[in-house]
């Protein structure tokens, strides 16, 4: 049986490996690696418990620093998993700067790569994202978007031979875990204390998290400023590094339309994703699910990550500016019944079907 490692680190990735792994494990032995780059139990263990992935056979625990500094210690230490395992193959997913370490780790020690949600492009290399992708992207044997575009984007770079377009694995997820909730995933929901927060029948779900969104006072006070003025409260889990800035924020301008809530597991998100208003989000995987749940959206970015989320004005990007995030928010949309880019909802096994061709070829 061939042995592929599997090398997760982010909140994204968990969830991708969650319904790649239950397909994988039926013909391949896996062995998992968490890098440790999200290491709060919210931000990590909850995910692993509640979608039942399989318990990791190394957890590096490296997290912290900068990019520099964080890529170099995994480096080295998948460098040592792989020459200790010797693997016939690593997978992995996304543009995470596990993502890269593993990439690099793997390819010099000349084992095949298998990239997961290849070719997506942001159009600037000031994202740190879109360096790790690209990296990846050039260094590995098979090449996996998730959608046309970003197979179009391999294609320009001369790595089209690479590529075959799966769908996406969050589609999947999304599907799969949807379709078990029933409303108890969401007493997990509580404030900073610790305190229950009770769902309201109407509101919006926030994530916020990006650095250049959360450096300062005045971008994330804007943001606030907008969801404040909304017509229902916004619930807004916070990323560990944000809680002393948003906390702050609401203690010293009085905000009474935000509810502050610790993080959140998997279930719970996709819960609020299906139950808000609309969402405003500065996350690549949130801005699907909620395209996925057909909830409009305004990304905080600069940038355009999924052009197919963007059709007929399902997601539109907004500034940090309350003017703008209101405007945006404020925008008519339509989704359409049979416009559905990310695939059928079988990525995993389309996935798992072209690691088995490339070993019996």
């Amino acid at each position: 049986m061939k042995k592929i490692c599997s090398v997760v680190g982010a909140r994204p990735q968990f969830i991708k490996l969650a319904v790649v792994s239950r397909v994988l494990r039926k013909e391949f032995q896996e062995v998992l690696i968490h890098t440790g780059q999200h290491y709060d139990r919210n931000m990590s263990d909850v995910f692993f418990e509640e979608m039942d992935i399989p318990k990791p056979d190394y957890n590096l625990g490296i997290s912290g620093g900068t990019h520099g500094q964080m890529t170099g210690q995994m480096l080295i230490e998948l460098e040592k998993v792989f020459m200790q395992e010797k693997p016939d193959m690593v997978l992995l997913f996304g543009d995470t700067n596990s993502t890269m370490a593993a990439a690099l780790a793997a390819v010099k020690l000349h084992i095949p790569i298998c990239h997961v949600e290849a070719g997506n492009r942001f159009g600037t290399l000031d994202s740190p994202e879109e360096v790790n992708r690209k990296v990846t992207d050039h260094v590995s044997t098979i090449n996996l978007p998730c959608t046309e575009s970003s197979l179009e984007f391999l294609a320009r770079e001369n790595l089209g031979d690479t590529a075959s377009v799966v769908g996406d694995p969050m589609y999947d997820a999304f599907c799969f875990y949807t379709s078990r909730l029933d409303g108890s995933e969401l007493q997990e929901l509580v404030d900073f204390q610790g305190n229950p927060i009770p769902v309201p029948e109407t509101f919006y779900y926030m994530t916020c998290h990006r650095q250049e969104n959360t450096d300062s006072d005045e971008k994330l006070k804007n943001i606030f400023d907008a969801m404040e003025s909304l017509d229902a409260p916004t619930i807004y889990p916070v990323h560990p590094r944000n809680h002393a800035r948003a906390e702050q924020l609401c203690r010293e301008y009085g905000y009474r339309n935000i509810l502050l809530a610790q993080p959140v597991g998997y279930l719970a998100s996709i819960s609020l994703v299906n139950r808000a208003k609309k969402i405003v989000t500065d996350s690549g995987g949130v801005q699907r699910e909620a395209f996925f749940a057909k909830k409009p959206c305004a990304t905080i970015l600069n940038f355009v990550v999924w052009p197919e989320t963007m059709q007929d004005g399902c997601n539109q990007l907004a500034k940090p500016d309350k003017a703008d995030i209101l405007e945006k928010l404020s925008q008519p949309v339509q989704f359409r019944a049979d416009y559905q880019p990310f695939g059928d909802g079988h990525a995993a096994d389309k996935i798992v079907k072209r690691i088995r061709e490339y070993f019996t070829c």
